[in-house]
């Protein structure tokens, strides 16, 4: 019971070692997206298989911990992170089995993001991420999806498609079917291939669509109304646009 009150504590608590340690899983996720991509030129030598299992037991451990501190642990089984966690582990501690799957790991990245606490703390401690909230998240999903696809991309057709050796090679098609450029050099010939390449254009587009929207729209900051609730403004806005309500925004000092 103390340690799994001491985990609580550190995924779920509003201390500043509770914020260093969240803080910490991001950059772990990050360093991750990174070590899989260099590690796809490298021969499996035994020193990158080392790295393997220990990035593998750190996410063993990170999903341990998750579970055990959950109120329902039935219910994370149910969710697709918690999946995509498990194929991280698998992948990590016994990468030939599932090659590649280790990429979906940036999903919990994603996760991360989302989560209240953290969210809260950004907010707090950055004012670009205040003022421009919406384009990172933006920003995230369309890196996610990206980062997702090209791991499908290459675990599916790196022994069979010669053109896809590496991982940039799945990123590189992955990008010029979003963008729907189709240089032509890289194709999936195969039926699965084909769909692949159909899912990377329709949700590519679409997440590359609400990304342009949400940078070009007018800029608006994240203010909640105390009588309608409306949650968005002119950063000058001195009454509320529904209801007429007098606003007191912050202008961060400036």
């Amino acid at each position: 019971m103390q340690l799994t009150h001491r985990l609580r504590d550190l995924y779920e608590g509003d201390t500043d070692r509770a914020h260093r340690f969240r803080y910490g899983l991001v950059a772990f996720d990050v360093a991750t997206i990174f070590y899989i991509v260099v590690s796809s030129f490298m021969p499996r030598v035994a020193l990158v298989q080392g790295l393997d299992i220990a990035m593998g037991v750190v996410v063993l451990l990170d999903f341990t911990a998750r579970m055990m501190i959950s109120r329902r642990p039935g219910r994370e089984l149910v969710r697709p992170t918690t999946w995509a966690d498990i194929a991280a582990v698998i992948s990590f501690l016994a990468p030939i089995v599932v090659e590649g799957a280790a990429f979906l790991r940036i999903l919990r990245t994603l996760r991360l993001l989302q989560t209240y606490q953290l969210l809260d703390r950004l907010r707090a401690d950055s004012a670009f991420f205040r003022r421009n909230e919406e384009a990172i998240f933006a920003i995230v999903n369309l890196a996610v999806f990206v980062f997702v696809m090209t791991g499908i991309v290459y675990a599916t057709q790196h022994r069979s498609n010669p053109a896809i050796g590496n991982y940039v090679d799945a990123l590189y098609f992955t990008v010029t079917s979003l963008t729907t450029t189709g240089y032509g050099d890289i194709t999936l010939k195969d039926t699965p291939g084909r769909l692949i390449s159909v899912v990377v254009m329709i949700f590519g587009v679409t997440l590359f669509l609400r990304l342009a929207q949400v940078l070009f729209r007018p800029n608006k900051v994240r203010f909640p109304c105390p009588s309608c609730g409306l949650q968005r403004h002119e950063p000058d806005a001195v009454h509320c646009k529904a209801c007429g309500t007098v606003l007191n925004i912050p202008d961060e000092g400036e």
